[in-house]
């Protein structure tokens, strides 16, 4: 656990420049927050009472648990003070905080950040009563959360084109099925990709999205037996898939087709204005990076957000640009978000997000376009390339995804 304890305190001296803070306080109480199991390295365990970590930026740590459950946090270093008594529980605390006068916590002021907003109003309360500022860790989160090892950015390109390939083989699946008047469905494209993330060796969290004509108008469309809609020819098809391989950090792609051999242009059209808006954030975190010019998520979604806003489609585009990937799809780093909430962390080298802006059209449909973008020291970087430039014309003599 000593790493743990040495990436967290690099992490609190990475932020005190900037925000002086002097400790990450961690709480439990029955499972409330993954995140500090995570952060420490330590399994997550099945306790019935709090407790408290403190890690200090220079120092040695400082624990406090009950007396029910004395052996808590046996794997981490430190001081271990015990209570019984909710008094107890108090001046261990008070105890734990002395010396401190800002302490982070997974705690969002407004709930501005849900991913890192773990800690429970009361508790909050408690802590503040002691005397300290808190602030929020959603930054020293990324840092320790969010921030990609040499394995994992390996893992996300193999499966990212795991994905990519997945992309390929689906829609020929469809042409063919079409073509020889079998048709298809969404339930049974969606199967087909999830044989081939089989396949491939990799895992999902849940079923990719395979959405038809006015399906695809619904971000977050999932196919089920009642709404399972034919893939004929003349159908507009959006598919979402993310996966990773054991142990591994996902990626997360869309893309679009139609079924003909020539895309109508009112699906064109706005695919274009779709690919201009993802391109513009893209060039916008590309630039930053090269330039070692800080960016924060809430000022990349508005480089999406605008191009489709002056386009004449900014009330159909109902969602954030992008969102942190990591061990989970939707990770705890910086999200590329000003809409759905203010997203003003930093985008920090050696993190990967998504950029899907999107366009729909109620009862007509709908169109995104999503990329992973790794930022590293100096670039950025789109994985799982080459990117869609336009809408795939599934039954064209020579089909090519590109």
């Amino acid at each position: 656990m000593a790493s743990s304890i040495a990436a967290i305190q690099a992490a609190l001296h990475a932020q005190s420049d900037a925000a002086g803070i002097d400790a990450w306080l961690f709480y439990d109480f029955r499972g409330s927050d993954a995140l500090a199991y995570r952060v420490l390295g330590l399994p997550q365990a099945e306790l019935t009472r709090r407790w408290f970590y403190l890690v200090p930026a220079s120092g040695h740590p400082r624990a406090l648990v009950s007396a029910v459950e004395p052996e808590a946090l046996a794997d981490l270093p430190g001081e271990r003070i015990v209570y019984r008594t909710w008094q107890d529980l108090h001046d261990g605390l008070r105890g734990l905080l002395r010396g401190c006068r800002r302490v982070a916590m997974q705690y969002s002021p407004n709930n501005a950040i849900p991913y890192v907003s773990r800690v429970d109003a009361g508790t909050v309360e408690l802590v503040r009563s002691c005397g300290v500022e808190l602030v929020s860790s959603a930054d020293l989160m990324q840092r320790c959360e969010a921030v990609w090892s040499p394995a994992q950015y390996a893992s996300h390109c193999r499966a990212a084109r795991g994905l990519r390939q997945t992309v390929d083989d689906t829609f020929a699946h469809i042409a063919a099925a079409i073509n020889a008047g079998t048709q298809s469905t969404e339930l049974g494209a969606q199967a087909f990709m999830l044989d081939s993330f089989a396949r491939a060796g990799l895992l999902t969290s849940k079923p990719p999205i395979v959405a038809v004509d006015s399906h695809s108008a619904n971000p977050h469309y999932q196919p089920e037996p009642a709404t399972n809609a034919a893939i004929r020819r003349g159908s507009f098809v959006l598919i979402d898939l993310w996966a990773k391989e054991p142990g591994g950090v996902y990626a997360d792609i869309t893309w679009t087709g139609y079924a003909g051999e020539s895309v109508p242009d009112e699906y064109a059209n706005v695919f274009a204005v779709v690919r201009a808006a993802r391109d513009a954030a893209v060039m916008l975190v590309s630039e930053a990076a090269r330039s070692q010019r800080s960016l924060c998520g809430a000022d990349v979604d508005e480089a999406a957000r605008s191009v489709i806003r002056r386009a004449g489609y900014g009330d159909y585009f109902v969602h954030r640009t992008g969102h942190s990937i990591g061990v989970e799809v939707h990770g705890n780093g910086a999200n590329i978000d000003g809409f759905e909430s203010p997203d003003h962390r930093r985008l920090i080298p050696g993190t990967c997000f998504s950029i899907e802006p999107g366009i729909y059209l109620p009862g007509r449909f709908g169109v995104r376009s999503e990329v992973d973008v790794y930022l590293s020291e100096r670039d950025a970087e789109v994985t799982g390339m080459p990117a869609q430039t336009a809408v795939v014309p599934l039954l064209a003599p020579k089909m090519r995804v590109a």
